[in-house]
């Protein structure tokens, strides 16, 4: 009968995580990210790893489930090598993931890199030469155009896209958390 308890009150727990509670609770004082959850606010799963976080997909075609396993079906199929997407939460080998537009599954933890990637956001912008809105373009990089994080600071990063190396706004790009330092 306790085994049955047991039993019972753990696949509520499982339930209820896959179900898509909050991840972390905002706990004030820290900026929110744009899904509301602070970078103070993160916590270690069970990988050992910062929850959330950021992350970029490995492979060219990468499918996005309704559940951890491969028996939930297929939600969307990203076409994407070095999409960032945030893991928000994780479950075994899989891992929940959010998307820039919000959208929520969960990917097989094999299709997923450490590397930091960044998309572009909103409108055409300017890759430019240093830190600050008065410094010197190098490229004009369009919305949706993904590129690689190299690093964060003061609210500006530099990353590299299509051969181009440059500077943008973190407000401006998908793949860091506003006031994150990436090194």
């Amino acid at each position: 009968m306790i085994a049955t308890m047991r039993l019972g009150l753990l696949l509520v727990l499982l339930f209820a995580a896959m179900a898509g509670g909050p991840v972390a609770a905002q706990t004030g004082g820290g900026r929110a990210s744009p899904n509301g959850i602070e970078a103070s606010a993160r916590k270690i799963g069970p990988s050992g790893l910062a929850l959330p976080r950021f992350v970029t997909l490995r492979a060219v075609k990468v499918n996005l489930r309704t559940g951890p396993g491969i028996r939930y079906p297929i939600e969307w199929v990203y076409a994407r090598k070095g999409l960032p997407l945030e893991v928000i939460d994780e479950f075994e080998t899989w891992r929940r993931v959010r998307d820039w537009q919000g959208s929520v599954g969960w990917v097989h933890q094999s299709m997923l890199s450490r590397r930091r990637g960044a998309m572009i956001l909103g409108e055409q912008r300017l890759l430019r030469r240093a830190p600050g809105d008065g410094a010197a373009g190098v490229a004009r990089v369009e919305a949706g155009v993904v590129g690689s994080l190299r690093r964060c600071a003061g609210g500006w990063c530099w990353i590299e896209v299509k051969g181009f190396e440059g500077w943008l706004r973190q407000d401006q790009i998908y793949g860091a958390y506003p006031d994150e330092i990436v090194e």
